[in-house]
């Protein structure tokens, strides 16, 4: 059984030397990830996967922060580019090690957020796109992003949804940043959550029914408050006088929960056994797929691939949905042929 990690990150050479010479000094996330090792040399990732050998497996996709975030509308396509031009290479090389990549899409692109998914998807072999939670501030659901969305109904590639949130937004009105990284711990989690609500609101999946969505760190906080997102959304319009929000729940197809639970959902839940298992709760066995969030962690790569693994290992779980959440779910989904 191979063990396919769908959610982790990395900087190939040609892509962070062009960062660096567009950004100049790092800092705030860029430093953060430029700072671990793992992201940038080769060598290191190697021997950190060696660690858990031959059956571990990555899917390589670019770290946060988002390209529009970077730079203006050319330079972010430019660098999704060389992103996925370099990752392509490195699956070429390395098939044992990385069986795929996702491209990085430049939301901020008008003409080449489509064109430039298509070009990854279609002539590099990317099996997915990965975007951000916002545009530089904008919820996905503006009418300017909906050719990305239908693109991927249309091929069938899964999006991968990864948060984004900085201290400018701050906690309190009364503030101008929010203090102590709390717009990390629960900035990211509630970005996610918001994210998949104006989808699902915004009827996303009505209108494109093969639309696959991997949300990031077990779906955020939408497992937990099943409750509230259910039963507590069926009450959706009687807390609001100025619009009729009841009008917009009945106007779904399906029961609003149904759309929730219809997103996949990662492992990455920086060592939490409750979240990854409130997760296979909420979404299912067949929407859950391994993933460790490296190399983001306190060393730099290992402690979160093997707490993670050693969590999955020892989950209270069938063999059988343990090869649906390592191997299976993503073969599936993401059309993989591995070798051996």
């Amino acid at each position: 059984m191979k063990k396919i990690d769908v959610f982790n990150h990395i900087w190939p050479k040609p892509f962070f030397d062009r960062l660096i010479a567009h950004i100049g000094t790092m800092s705030d996330i860029t430093k953060r990830s430029g700072d671990v090792p793992m992201m940038t040399d080769l060598d290191i990732r190697f021997r950190v996967m060696d660690e858990f050998g031959p059956d571990y497996m990555q899917v390589l996709s670019l770290a946060s922060p988002p390209l529009e975030k970077l730079a203006d509308a050319d330079v972010a396509l430019e660098l999704s580019r060389i992103g996925s031009d370099s990752m392509a290479e490195l699956c070429a090389a390395h098939p044992d090690r990385f069986p795929a990549f996702i491209a990085t899409v430049p939301m901020n692109h008008p003409d080449a957020m489509v064109t430039e998914t298509q070009r990854a998807i279609e002539e590099l072999g990317a099996v997915g796109a990965q975007i951000f939670t916002n545009v530089n501030g904008k919820p996905l659901d503006l009418p300017e992003f909906a050719p990305f969305f239908e693109y991927m109904n249309k091929v069938g590639k899964p999006v991968w949804l990864h948060p984004a949130r900085g201290a400018n937004f701050s906690d309190y009105l009364t503030e101008d940043k929010s203090e102590y990284e709390i717009w990390w711990t629960f900035g990211w989690p509630y970005e996610t959550s918001a994210a998949m609500a104006r989808m699902v609101f915004s009827q996303f999946f009505d209108r494109w029914p093969n639309l696959n969505v991997i949300t990031h760190h077990a779906g955020g906080m939408i497992p937990y408050f099943e409750g509230r997102v259910g039963p507590g959304w069926d009450q959706m319009g009687a807390r609001t006088s100025d619009r009729d929000l009841g009008a917009v729940r009945k106007a779904l197809k399906r029961p609003h929960l149904e759309y929730f639970k219809s997103f996949y959902a990662d492992t990455a839940t920086f060592g939490s056994s409750k979240a990854i298992k409130h997760a296979i709760d909420f979404f299912g066995e067949d929407r859950v797929l391994f993933a460790s969030d490296a190399p983001f962690d306190p060393e730099g790569g290992p402690y979160y691939i093997r707490e993670t693994l050693r969590i999955l290992d020892n989950m209270d779980i069938t063999d059988t949905q343990k090869r649906k959440i390592y191997q299976d779910n993503a073969v599936n989904l993401l059309g993989l042929k591995l070798r051996g």
